[in-house]
C-alpha cells in the first residue's frame, strides 16, 4: 500500500496514515493470495498498454457474463484516463446451458468535455452502443446507483421494443434519461425487539413536516422515502405510531430531542439512517398491529381506526396540490367538475408505447361507466415521457385526477433479472408503501381491461376483512381444460380446494392490508420462492395464490372478470370488465384480438389516439392493419397466463 502526501496535510493525519500502513505492512498475508503469474495466458489473454506503465492491472473475466461485460467497461475507462498497463485473461464457462449473452453494458462517465463552454448545457455524458442486432427486440435501461431514481425525459421511439430494422432510413436511436431524484433508506429497530413493522413515519420540512411518509418494514427495519437536496425533518406520523413510542436521539436543536430527526441530503450518493425508537411508558405491552379479529377486542379495534382518522385529517392539511391530493380517499360526499361521491382509486402500470396505448383506452372506459370521482394511481417507473406529457391534459379534458408513484426496488431483496418480472412484481410486492398512508382502498385494473360498469360498485363492495380481493379463473371455456396447471400436480395439492386467482384485477383494502403486515408476508414468501428459478414463473399471479393461507383473498362473483381464453361466450354478455389476457392456443395479438372480442374497443381507441395527436402534434392514422408485427415479438409457452411471457422476455436483450 502506498500513500501519497502533500506539504498542507495536518501532523495529525499524516500520523495516522503511517499508522494505517505500518499495521499493513505487519499484517500476515495468507498463503492463499492470488499469484497471477502462473496464469497461462499465451492464448487467452489481452495485452494492453505501455510495460513500463506505473499502474499494471490483471484481469480474469467471464467475457459472456454480466459482470465481466460491466468490468470491460471500467477497464477501458481507467486504461485511458489513467494510462495502466493491463493483462486481461479471458476465462469463460467451459460449457453452457443457456445464451449467456442477453445484455451489452456501456460505463458512462462525465468528462470536462461534456460542458459547453458557452453555457451550462449538456452534451453528455452518453453511451454508444455500434454494431447491435438490428433484427433482436432490444430494450434501453440503465444500471445507476442505488440512490438514483432515473427516468427517459426525451425518447421518440418505444425503449421496450427496440427493433433497429423498423427505423426506417436511419437505424440510430436516442434517448435522454435523467435524475429525476434521490432515495432516502434507513433501518428503524426496537432495542432488544424485533423491528417496530408497520410503524408510520413521515418526512418534510419545518414549515410543511409531511410531504412524504412510509411505513417501516419487518425485513430489517426497512423505510423509503423519496428526496431532492435539502434539509429534512423525520418523526413518527400522528396516530397509533406516536401514541405508543417515540423516536430517540433527535437532533433538531430544540428542548424536546425525541421529536424530530435533521436529515441533510447534501449529496448524490444518497444516504441511510438508523433509527430507534422506544415504546412510551405505559404503552410496553402494546402491539403496534391490531387486526379487527384479534384476541384485544373491538374496543382496541375501534380506538385503532379512531387513530387512523385523525391522521387521515392531519395529512390532509400538509400535503397539496393536483397530484399530492389526499381529498381521493375522503370518505365525505363531494362534488368535483359534475362528478359526484367518494372517490374511485385505481391503480396501474404500463411498460412500452402498446400498453400505454392499452392503458388510455382503459381510463375511458372507466369514465365512461361512472359518475363518481376517480383518481388513477401510475407507477412512474415505466412510463414513457411521451404518455407523461400527454396524461396532464387527459386528465383535464375528461375530468379526473392522478398521480405518479415510484418505489426503488430494496436491495436486500432478491431482485428479478428481466424488466417484464420486475414490472409484475411492482404489482404486488410493495402495496403497503407504494400509496401515501391516507390511501384507505384501491382496485388494480390491468392496462388491457375494458371496463363496462360502475367501478364504484366494487370499490364499496364489502370484502368480509380481507386484505386483498381477486377473481378465480373461470373455468366453462372446456377447450381450455388442459392448460388449467393449477388443477393439478403443485397447485392442486397446495390450493386444497381454494380457488387459483387471475392477477388483472384485485381490490386491495390497505388499512386491512397494512395493519395484518400483509406486504411483510407476501415479501417473505417472494424470497424463499423467487431464487428457484423453478418458482412464480407468473410472478404477479402466483404470489398472491401461493400465500392466501396466511394472505387471505376474497373471491370475487365471477362476472368480474371476463377473458376469452378461460371464459364461454355464454358467460360474456354478464361481463364487467373484459380482460384481453394471452391465448395459449391461438396465440393471437393483443391488438387483433381486442377489436374482434370487445365491441366498444375500436372507438375508444380512436378517441384516445385522436386526442393523443391533437396534444403531440402528430397525425392519427384512421386505418391501422389488423394486426401489428409488434404485437407480440414471441407467442407465450403453453401454460403462461400473465400480461407477458417467459419466452418473450427470453428474445429480448438489454441495452
Amino acid at each position: 500500500y502506498w500513500f501519497s502526501f502533500c506539504r498542507t496535510c495536518s501532523k495529525y493525519f499524516s500520523d495516522v496514515f503511517m499508522f494505517v500502513s505500518s499495521a499493513m505492512a505487519t499484517r500476515d498475508r495468507s498463503s492463499e493470495s492470488a499469484r497471477f503469474e502462473v496464469l497461462n495466458s499465451e492464448y487467452s489473454a489481452v495485452l494492453l498498454g505501455n510495460e513500463n506503465a506505473t499502474i499494471h492491472i490483471d484481469a480474469v473475466i467471464d467475457p459472456l457474463s454480466p459482470t465481466g461485460q460491466k468490468l470491460a467497461s471500467l477497464l477501458q475507462v481507467l486504461q485511458k484516463h489513467v494510462q495502466t498497463s493491463m493483462r486481461i485473461v479471458l476465462n469463460p464457462m467451459s460449457s453452457l446451458v443457456d445464451i449467456p449473452l442477453k445484455n451489452y453494458y456501456r460505463y458512462v462517465l462525465p468528462n470536462t468535455d461534456d460542458y459547453s463552454s458557452t453555457g451550462f448545457d449538456v452534451d453528455g455524458p452518453k453511451a454508444f452502443f455500434a454494431n447491435m442486432p438490428l433484427s433482436k427486440t432490444l430494450t434501453m435501461n440503465l444500471d445507476v446507483p442505488e440512490p438514483w431514481l432515473v427516468e427517459p425525459v426525451i425518447a421518440i421511439h418505444d425503449l421496450d421494443n427496440i427493433l433497429l430494422e423498423n427505423l426506417g432510413d436511419t437505424t440510430t436511436l436516442q434517448a435522454v434519461f435523467e435524475v429525476e431524484s434521490l432515495v432516502l433508506t434507513g433501518h428503524c429497530a426496537e432495542k432488544d425487539h424485533e423491528a417496530p413493522r408497520g410503524l408510520q413515519l413521515i418526512l418534510g420540512t419545518k414549515n410543511k413536516p409531511h410531504l412524504v411518509d412510509t411505513l417501516v418494514m419487518a425485513n430489517l427495519g426497512y423505510w423509503q422515502m423519496k428526496v431532492s437536496p435539502g434539509v429534512w425533518y423525520l418523526q413518527l406520523a400522528p396516530g397509533r405510531s406516536s401514541e405508543l413510542y417515540v423516536l430517540k436521539g433527535g437532533n433538531d436543536g430544540s428542548q424536546d430531542q425525541s421529536s424530530l430527526k435533521r436529515i441533510t441530503i447534501d449529496d448524490l450518493r444518497g444516504k441511510v439512517v438508523h433509527l430507534e425508537v422506544v415504546k412510551r411508558k405505559g404503552k410496553e405491552h402494546e402491539k403496534l398491529l391490531v387486526p379487527s379479529d384479534d384476541d384485544d377486542g373491538v374496543q382496541q379495534n375501534n380506538e385503532r381506526r379512531s387513530w387512523n382518522s385523525n391522521f387521515l385529517k392531519w395529512a390532509s392539511g400538509f400535503v397539496g396540490g393536483r397530484q399530492q391530493s389526499m381529498k381521493g380517499d375522503s370518505k365525505k360526499e363531494h362534488e368535483k367538475g359534475g362528478r359526484q361521491g367518494k372517490t374511485i382509486n385505481i391503480f396501474s402500470i404500463a411498460s412500452g408505447h402498446l400498453y400505454e396505448r392499452f392503458l388510455k383506452i382503459m381510463i375511458l372506459s372507466v369514465l365512461k361507466n361512472t359518475n363518481r370521482p376517480v383518481k388513477f394511481w401510475f407507477i412512474k417507473n415505466y412510463l414513457s415521457p411521451q404518455f407523461k406529457d400527454v396524461i396532464p391534459h387527459m386528465a383535464q379534458e375528461y375530468n379526473f385526477e392522478y398521480e405518479l408513484i415510484t418505489y426503488k426496488w430494496p436491495t436486500w431483496l432478491h431482485k428479478q433479472k428481466e424488466k417484464q418480472r420486475i414490472i409484475w412484481a411492482y404489482k404486488i410486492l410493495f402495496l403497503d408503501v407504494i400509496f401515501p398512508l391516507s390511501l384507505e382502498k384501491v382496485i388494480f385494473v390491468d392496462a388491457d381491461q375494458i371496463i363496462r360498469t360502475d367501478m364504484g360498485e366494487l370499490y364499496d363492495m364489502d370484502i368480509k376483512g380481507r386484505p386483498l380481493a381477486y377473481t378465480p379463473f373461470c373455468d366453462n371455456n372446456r377447450e381450455m381444460d388442459g392448460y388449467r396447471f393449477w388443477r393439478q400436480g403443485f397447485w392442486k395439492e397446495h390450493l386444497r380446494g381454494r380457488p387459483y386467482h387471475i392477477s388483472a384485477l384485485y381490490v386491495v383494502d390497505l388499512v386491512k392490508f397494512r395493519e395484518t403486515a400483509a406486504g411483510d408476508n407476501l415479501r417473505v414468501f417472494y424470497e424463499t420462492l423467487s431464487k428457484d428459478p423453478n418458482s412464480l414463473s407468473n410472478l404477479d399471479q402466483d404470489l398472491p395464490n401461493y400465500a392466501q393461507h396466511t394472505v387471505p383473498i376474497f373471491s370475487l362473483p365471477q362476472e368480474w372478470l371476463w377473458c376469452e381464453s378461460w371464459c364461454g361466450n355464454a358467460t360474456k354478455s354478464k361481463a364487467k370488465t373484459i380482460d384481453l389476457c394471452n391465448n395459449p392456443m391461438t396465440k393471437e395479438p393483443k391488438l387483433q384480438g381486442a377489436r374482434r372480442i370487445v365491441t366498444e374497443w375500436p372507438d375508444l381507441d380512436l378517441e384516445a389516439r385522436k386526442f393523443t395527436a391533437k396534444i403531440l402534434g402528430e397525425d392519427v392514422e384512421l386505418n391501422e392493419p389488423v394486426a401489428a408485427a409488434t404485437d407480440k415479438p414471441n407467442p407465450p409457452p403453453s401454460n403462461d397466463i400473465s400480461e407477458d411471457s417467459e419466452q418473450d422476455l427470453e428474445s429480448k436483450a438489454e441495452l
